[in-house]
């Protein structure tokens, strides 16, 4: 059980970059496995924010380029979107008195590792390092040798 971060989405999407092929032949391989994998709702809008941005993307897709990705994406059979539970706001206090220096920008990620925490999920796939301020995280670079 893992989740898949918003930027090995966008690598997955982005014939471009240099990141396309491995990240591409991850998420394929995902789109097939019979072992649940994971996204959060605000990946996806992330996801969207990102490639239709002309400021962030080298070539912005439309939104409905955009959001077909993610219709082929969420039609994994083994893929589930995490989903606040009644556990949420006592898991992000936690977070907020345990873990230091979750500010700003940070409360994206820190969302996710909440939804992630919730869950029992433990992994994600990310090159975002930010994530390793989770300790109850398992990060996993898809690109890492």
């Amino acid at each position: 059980m893992f989740v898949v971060d918003t930027n090995v989405l966008i690598y997955a999407a982005d014939r471009d970059a240099p990141e396309h092929a491995p990240c591409r032949a991850l998420l394929e391989g995902w789109r097939r496995q019979a072992g649940a994998w994971y996204l959060t709702w605000g990946i996806v809008y992330e996801f969207l924010r990102v490639t239709t941005h002309p400021g962030v993307f080298h070539a912005p897709w439309t939104p409905a380029q955009a959001w077909t990705f993610v219709e082929a994406v969420l039609a994994s059979p083994a893929l589930r979107v995490l989903a606040p539970t009644s556990r949420h706001p006592e898991l992000l206090g936690r977070l907020i008195r345990e873990v230091p220096r979750v500010t700003g920008n940070l409360f994206h990620d820190a969302h996710t590792a909440v939804l992630m925490q919730e869950h029992g999920v433990r992994a994600i796939y990310t090159r975002d390092t930010d994530f390793h301020r989770f300790p109850f995280l398992e990060v996993i670079d898809p690109l890492a040798a």
